[in-house]
C-alpha cells in the first residue's frame, strides 16, 4: 500500500513538469522544439526593433500592457539589454508569406521573419504562451518554426442583414489578428440593406440602408415582422479607418458588393437599376429575392463601374468580391429588353447571361488593376432547384481567366472541374463553415475537421485551393451577443484549419489549447456566449 501511495505521489509530482512541456497556441504551430527550464521576466520590458517594425512593436507593447499589465518601452538600437528582439531576417524565407521563428532562451525572446506579417504572427504566438508567475511573467524555453498552410484565411461578416457598426468590426479584427486570420470578407450589400456610402449615388444609403421592419418568423404568406425600422451604413471615412485598423493587424479587407442578384436595396434606391418598377422597397424578409440588376442596360454597367471606382479608393485589397450567388432568372425571362439583348449577343440562356455579365465585370475589375472573386454560381453551374426549373440549358460561356471562385455549395466534382479549368479556389463549403448554423448542425469537432482541400481532390490540383473561409450570415442574428455565441469557439477551429498543416492538427490538443485560451479576453469573449441560442 505504501508503495502504491509513493508511486501516486511521484506521478502527481510529474504533472507540473509535463505541463511545462506543452504550450497552448491556436492555431497550432508547425514545429515546436522545447528547451530546459523557463525564462522569467520582471517589468518593465525592453523591446528592441528596427524603425520599420515600429508598428508591430507598438502593438506588442499595447498588448503587454492590456493583457499582462506589463510596462514596456521600445528601443530602435542595441540588443544588449533586450527582453524581446524583433528582426527582419531574409534567411527565414518569404514563402509562404507569414513564416516566422520564435526563440525563447535564457536571456530573452527573439522573433525573426522575412517580412512584417511574420513578425506580427510571431508576436501573437508569444502573447498566447506568456503566463503570470508571482510578481513576474514566465515563458517556457523553446524554438518555434512556423508558417501558414494556406494564404487565404478568411472570416466573413454579413452586415447587410443586421448592421453591427465600427466598434464591433474593430473588435472582431482584433480577435482575427490574434488567431492569424488575414482576410476580412465584408458583405456590405444585399436585399435587406446597402451599408457603404457611394458618393456618386447618395440614395444607396439614404434609401437603401433602411428597412421599415424585419422578419422574425414564419414563411411565405405567414411571415411575422417586428415593425421596428433598421438603418445603418458606413461612411467613407469609417471605411478608411477600419481598413487602416485591419492593415495594422496584417488583415486585408475584401468588400463584397452583390451583383447581379441580391439587389433589392440598390434597386429600391434607384429603380432604373432593375426590372421591378418604381414601387420596390428594401426587403424586410429573408430568403432569395427575385430582384436583379438589368444587366443589359449600359447605364447599369456604368453604375457598377462607378461603384467599383469608389471601392478602389477605399480598399487597397487586390481583390473585389461581386457575390453572384442565388440569382433568380424570372425578371430576365419576362423582360423584352433583356430578351432582345440576349438575341443580339447570341446568349442562349439566363445562366449564359449571368456568366457573360460576370466576365464583363471581371474584365472591368482587371482593367483597374484588381482581381475578381465570386461565389461559385459565377461558373454557370446549376446549384439550386429553381435554376433547373427556370433555365434548362447548360451554359456555353466560359468564366474569365484569373477569376477566383469561392465554393459554398456543390460537390467535389464541381471543385475538381473548376480547378482543372485553372481557377484559384477558396473553399467555404456551407455544411462545415457557416457560422449562422447552430452548434448542433456544426459542432466544434466538425468545424475542426474541415479542410480547405477536399478529400479526393487529385494531388496535382491541390495548389489551386488557396485557402478557406468561415461565414457569419446575420439574417436571424440581430444582437452582438448572439453573434458571438455563433462565432465562438468555432472561429478558433477554423483558424487552425487554415493555418496548421493537416498532419500537425490534433483535436485533443486543440481542446486543451481552447480551454487555456478562453481565459484570454483579447481573443475570446469573457462570457459563455457560445451557449447563447438564436431567438426564434
Amino acid at each position: 500500500m505504501k508503495k502504491i501511495c509513493l508511486l501516486f505521489i511521484l506521478l502527481l509530482g510529474c504533472f507540473p513538469v509535463l505541463a511545462q512541456q506543452n504550450v497552448f497556441i491556436i492555431p497550432a504551430p508547425q514545429s515546436i522544439e522545447y528547451g530546459k527550464g523557463q525564462l522569467v521576466w520582471n517589468t518593465p520590458l525592453n523591446i528592441v526593433c528596427s524603425s520599420d517594425l515600429a508598428d508591430e512593436a507598438n502593438l506588442l507593447k499595447k498588448c503587454l500592457i492590456n493583457d499582462y499589465k506589463s510596462t514596456s518601452f521600445i528601443n530602435k538600437t542595441g540588443t544588449k539589454n533586450a527582453d524581446i528582439t524583433l528582426t527582419i531576417d531574409n534567411k527565414i524565407g518569404s514563402e509562404p508569406t507569414g513564416a516566422y521563428e520564435l526563440i525563447i532562451h535564457s536571456k530573452g525572446v527573439n522573433i525573426k521573419a522575412a517580412e512584417k506579417s511574420g513578425i506580427y504572427y510571431g508576436i501573437q504566438s508569444l502573447l498566447q504562451i506568456i503566463h503570470k508567475e508571482q510578481d513576474g511573467l514566465a515563458l517556457r524555453k523553446l524554438t518555434i518554426k512556423d508558417f501558414p498552410a494556406f494564404q487565404w484565411r478568411a472570416f466573413m461578416l454579413d452586415e447587410s442583414r443586421n448592421f453591427k457598426g465600427k466598434e464591433v468590426v474593430e473588435e472582431l479584427l482584433d480577435r482575427m489578428g490574434r488567431l492569424k486570420m488575414n482576410i476580412f470578407h465584408w458583405h456590405l450589400t444585399d436585399d435587406q440593406g446597402w451599408r457603404i456610402e457611394i458618393k456618386k449615388y447618395p440614395e444607396l444609403t439614404k434609401i437603401g440602408s433602411c428597412r421599415d421592419s424585419t422578419q422574425t418568423g414564419g414563411e411565405a404568406e405567414n411571415r411575422i415582422y417586428d415593425g421596428i425600422p433598421q438603418c445603418g451604413f458606413y461612411t467613407q471615412k469609417d471605411i478608411k479607418e477600419i481598413v487602416k485598423y485591419a492593415n495594422e493587424r496584417h488583415i486585408t479587407v475584401i468588400p463584397e458588393i452583390e451583383m447581379p442578384g441580391h439587389a433589392t436595396a440598390a434597386v429600391a434606391a434607384y429603380p432604373w437599376l432593375g426590372l421591378a418598377g418604381d414601387s420596390l422597397k428594401v426587403s424586410c424578409s429573408w430568403g432569395t429575392n427575385y430582384n436583379v440588376f438589368n444587366v443589359a442596360s449600359p447605364r447599369v454597367i456604368q453604375f457598377i463601374e462607378d461603384v467599383i471606382d469608389e471601392l478602389i479608393t477605399l480598399f487597397p485589397s487586390p481583390v473585389i468580391h461581386v457575390g453572384g450567388d442565388e440569382v433568380r432568372y424570372n425578371q430576365w425571362e419576362k423582360s423584352d429588353y433583356v430578351q432582345k439583348y440576349m438575341k443580339q449577343n447570341n446568349i442562349s440562356s439566363p445562366s449564359d447571361l449571368q456568366v457573360q455579365f460576370t466576365n464583363r465585370i471581371s474584365n472591368l475589375i482587371k482593367s483597374k488593376g484588381k482581381r475578381m472573386i465570386g461565389w461559385n454560381e459565377i461558373t454557370g453551374d446549376k446549384l439550386h432547384e429553381f435554376q433547373l426549373s427556370e433555365d434548362k440549358k447548360e451554359t456555353n460561356q466560359k468564366l474569365a481567366d484569373g477569376t477566383i471562385v469561392q465554393f459554398w455549395k456543390g460537390d467535389i466534382g464541381l471543385i475538381q472541374k473548376t480547378a482543372e479549368k485553372g481557377y484559384d479556389i477558396v473553399n467555404s463549403f456551407h455544411e462545415y463553415t457557416y457560422l449562422d448554423y447552430d452548434n448542433n448542425q456544426i459542432p466544434l469537432e466538425k468545424a475542426y475537421a474541415f479542410s480547405p482541400v477536399p478529400e479526393g481532390l487529385p494531388a496535382y490540383l491541390r495548389t489551386k485551393i488557396v485557402g478557406g473561409g468561415c461565414q457569419m450570415w446575420s439574417e436571424r442574428i440581430p444582437s452582438v451577443e448572439e453573434m458571438y455565441g455563433k462565432i465562438f469557439p468555432r472561429i478558433t477551429a477554423y483558424a487552425e484549419c487554415f493555418w496548421t498543416l493537416p498532419q500537425n492538427k490534433n483535436y485533443k490538443h486543440f481542446e486543451q489549447s481552447l480551454s487555456y485560451l478562453k481565459s484570454n479576453a483579447a481573443i475570446y469573449p469573457q462570457t459563455n456566449k457560445e451557449q447563447v441560442k438564436t431567438k426564434k
